[in-house]
């Protein structure tokens, strides 16, 4: 039974009476007062991770020129952007390639250097209508003199993302990094006991309308998030063992930092994006403070061989993958994280301080995520004759 809400919540948030730490700040406050008086005493945990998140863009509208364009094919410092929205809107996705350097430069770094206030080379073409006679422009824009610079990422934030080593002897190259051969190393790219949809495994608190941190700035949830699978395999805790929710996630590049929204090349595979977010969970009963005092130690993955040649059903905890080495058929094999556990405890302590000092505050989901719902695989296969 809920003896808090979060209106109540954020009038202590108003008022600076708020009791608000980390979630890893939280472990040590229920070993000492114990789950009741600890769920009595804290308001908000705060939670963070810092990642790369393929599945990130930002929408652009770059404002109207005269005389007028109606873009159909615009390039961004190179880096293609999608067009087909309206005559100057585009969509520029993460790990778009640059046409002229390939994977050494592509739609995350034109996303760090608008958020880093650079001017960015606008090219754009069109096929011309009577109201937009204008069939190609460049120029240069920048966050400053364009209309709206908002991040829309379809799928950030997996739940549980299992770790991967390579079972083959020679090095594959993945967006979970370079893999060495004969299961030589062990990446893993989710900040455990600082997670944020670890800290609410249930989505009881976590869905659309929660405002996050995003990228140094305030955004939303704004929808569940592409590939959202809650059913996956859950431990005893209700912890899944691998993947299950995801959050799409938006907020205003032209209030972001760098330091949280950072460009990556991984070698031979191509261009991801490291976004930061933090999200707050609010402590409405025991249950929930039981749900943010998870430990690294229960919280379980899974290890993928990327080669795709072996199935490892292997189990590990985070608490063994922090350690530096896991154990694979006999064989101490080294583990590294992806994701960046000093600057997710740098963003859980930020979303903290500014919800201490009332410049944050909770907001409840105006719609909760499902508990259920249906991953398709693409089946390549011909024309289908039904209509026929």
């Amino acid at each position: 039974m809920a003896y808090k809400t979060v209106e109540e919540i954020n009038e202590k948030i108003r008022a600076g009476k708020a009791v608000v730490c980390t979630a890893e700040e939280i472990l040590d406050i229920v070993e000492e007062k114990g789950v009741k008086k600890a769920a009595e005493y804290v308001d908000v945990v705060t939670t963070g991770t810092f990642s790369p998140m393929c599945s990130s863009g930002v929408f652009l509208n770059f404002g109207h020129s005269d005389p007028p364009i109606k873009m159909s094919k615009v390039w961004l410092n190179g880096v293609p952007a999608y067009a087909g929205i309206a005559a100057v809107d585009a969509y520029i996705g993460a790990t778009e390639l640059s046409e002229q350097l390939g994977m050494q430069y592509g739609g995350a770094h034109v996303i760090q250097d608008l958020i880093e206030g650079k001017d960015i080379e606008l090219y754009a073409e069109s096929y011309g209508t009577d109201c937009y006679p204008r069939k190609e422009i460049k120029t240069y824009i920048n966050k400053n003199n364009i209309n709206q610079a908002y991040m829309f990422n379809p799928r950030n934030c997996y739940q549980n993302y299992p770790a991967a080593t390579n079972s083959t002897n020679k090095t594959i190259y993945t967006y979970m990094g370079t893999l060495l051969p004969n299961y030589g190393n062990v990446n893993y790219s989710t900040s455990g006991q600082l997670s944020p949809l670890l800290n609410d495994p249930e989505y009881r608190t976590i869905g659309i309308g929660t405002r996050v941190f995003i990228g140094g700035t305030q955004g939303y949830v704004s929808w569940q998030g592409t590939q959202h699978n809650p059913e996956q395999g859950r431990g005893e805790n209700g912890v899944p063992l691998k993947l299950a929710g995801t959050l799409a996630l938006i907020g205003d590049i032209k209030e972001m930092s760098a330091r949280f929204v950072r460009a990556s090349v991984y070698e031979k595979y191509g261009v991801s994006l490291f976004v930061g977010v933090g999200i707050p969970i609010p402590i409405l009963d025991e249950d929930m403070l039981i749900k943010t005092a998870v430990r690294d130690s229960e919280i379980f993955t899974s290890i993928v061989d990327k080669s795709g040649q072996e199935d490892l059903d292997l189990k590990v905890s985070y608490q063994q993958l922090k350690s530096g080495s896991v154990e694979i058929r006999g064989k101490a094999v080294r583990t590294a994280p992806l994701s960046s556990i000093k600057r997710a405890r740098e963003i859980a302590d930020i979303l903290k301080q500014q919800i201490i000092s009332s410049e944050f505050l909770l907001t409840s989901p105006v719609e909760m995520l499902p508990k259920t719902n249906k991953i398709s695989k693409l089946e390549v296969r011909g024309k289908s004759n039904e209509n026929n």
